[in-house]
């Protein structure tokens, strides 16, 4: 097996933990703008445009109506654009009538935290720089043309630069969270990586390996596809690691590794069952096939070789194969090729056994 790239980015799309995540954030938010809006709404001696009342009312519903709409269609992407939409024509319409005596305006130093947790950075960073822009022609001649805000010349100034101000620390925080989210992102991969696979070969690990052997037996009793084994060993290698050193062992082990990738197919699981043993999982593979495979093995590694300060060493190993049979386990499989495994040993190394019952007529 071998470490895919693809972990992090499919994991970039999963909160951390400790992260609060987007649709849970929004549902919070609606929850509690919705009890705003219709409080502000009902007010007794509101005053503002006699059509604020019904609009509150109506962003409310809408709101609730997005949110309902993501439990049904458990669209996250669709909940993100009703709830931006909603909340920046809410934004633009308090800024403009000047609701509240030009009070409500001050809502806007929400909007920048919001859009830009709750959406990409280049999404936060447009919607921002429209929403200040927006602000800045509002407080314009233009604006006190069109709409004429009440709003005094140093409101203006003071509210444009602290907007500004917020927005700009808003995009820095937010850029520090998402760097320091990538970083955790990559930490967790470190680790789930680390936790199943070998250091020194880059293989599975003997936990890894009883996982995928599980899942493949799972397979098994669903399909009845059959499936194999190789459990090989290095041959004499003690007297490697006595001779020549234990950092030659390592290389030792390290090529095996590398013949097995390069023999073996990519759906199968290949895995350092521990010292010098490998136990390699064979998905849909029969007898004859898994002995086949043993056998290329095998030969590869006895033609490879490694130099030690000018030393050649080269090595054998053994293997023993063993298939699913309808009436064991996984713990039965493994028991046979370890026996043919022994077989192997016993009757000289070098070679490829496969467990008697299982011996080709």
């Amino acid at each position: 097996m071998t470490r895919d790239a693809k972990t992090m980015a499919s994991a970039g799309d999963r909160p951390v933990q400790g992260e609060i995540p987007v649709p849970t954030l929004i549902n919070w938010l609606t929850a509690a703008a919705i009890p705003l809006l219709i409080f502000f709404a009902l007010r007794p001696g509101f005053q503002s445009e006699w059509f604020t009342s019904p609009l509150l009312i109506t962003i409310a519903v809408l709101l609730a109506f997005n949110s309902l709409l993501y439990w049904t269609l458990d669209s996250v992407k669709l909940l993100r654009r009703g709830f931006l939409a909603l909340i920046t024509a809410l934004f633009i319409y308090l800024a403009v009538q000047g609701v509240e005596n030009g009070a409500a305006i001050l809502w806007l130093f929400a909007y920048p935290p919001v859009v830009f947790y709750i959406h990409d950075a280049r999404t936060g960073i447009i919607a921002c720089a429209g929403g200040l822009i927006g602000v800045a022609l509002l407080f314009s001649p233009i604006g006190d043309a069109l709409f004429a805000p009440p709003y005094d010349t140093s409101f203006r100034l003071m509210m444009i630069a602290a907007l500004g101000f917020e927005m700009f620390t808003c995009f820095i925080l937010d850029q520090s969270r998402r760097r320091a989210r990538q970083e955790l992102i990559r930490l967790a991969s470190d680790f789930e990586y680390a936790a199943k696979h070998d250091t020194l070969t880059g293989l599975a690990n003997r936990r890894e390996a009883m996982t995928q052997l599980e899942q493949e037996f799972a397979r098994y009793r669903r399909n009845a596809r059959t499936f194999a084994i190789l459990l090989m060993d290095i041959d004499l290698f003690k007297s490697v690691n006595d001779t020549h050193g234990h950092h030659i062992g390592d290389q030792l082990i390290v090529l095996v590794a590398q013949t097995l990738r390069d023999q073996c197919r990519k759906i199968d699981t290949l895995a350092r069952w521990g010292g010098e043993e490998y136990l390699v999982v064979l998905p849909e593979t029969e007898t004859g096939e898994a002995l086949n495979m043993a056998e290329r093995i095998r030969k590869e590694i006895a033609a490879a070789s490694i130099d030690a300060e000018g030393a050649t060493v080269t090595a054998t190993i053994s293997i023993g194969v063993a298939s699913i049979h309808p009436s064991e386990g996984i713990d039965g499989l493994l028991q046979r090729a370890d026996q043919a495994l022994y077989q192997a040993k016993s009757l000289g190394r070098n070679r490829v056994c496969v467990h008697e019952a299982e011996a080709p007529a």
